[in-house]
């Protein structure tokens, strides 16, 4: 082999070399990509899962304490009418004794 054969033999062993590496170089580089993308992705997941939690627990709170107050607002409102109607049964039940004469002292 001549030195012209040699040279040549050694370039395109060198242009082998370094265009493999190249594109070695090129699909590292796309995966290095793609997993910076997977991760962005999943941060992103992950923050609107909590944000939705935060809508969830914030939505959860205001409709026990909207219950709450409904069932005390109702409890109250039945405490009233059953003492009205108490002081309306005592009422008749005095009128009644009175209207046959037998008072009882209200």
């Amino acid at each position: 082999m001549n030195g012209k054969t040699i040279s040549s033999v050694l370039f395109a062993f060198a242009s082998v070399a370094f265009f493999s590496h190249a594109a070695n170089a090129a699909d590292q580089s796309v995966k290095q990509d793609a997993k910076d993308a997977g991760h962005a992705v999943g941060n992103g997941a992950r923050d609107v899962g909590h944000a939705t939690a935060h809508v969830a627990k914030t939505i959860g709170h205001g409709a026990k304490e909207a219950g709450q107050g409904i069932g005390h607002g109702a409890k109250e409102a039945g405490q009233g009418i059953g003492h009205g109607a108490k002081k309306g049964w005592d009422a008749t039940k005095h009128a009644v004794k009175h209207v046959f004469g037998k008072d009882d002292g209200q």
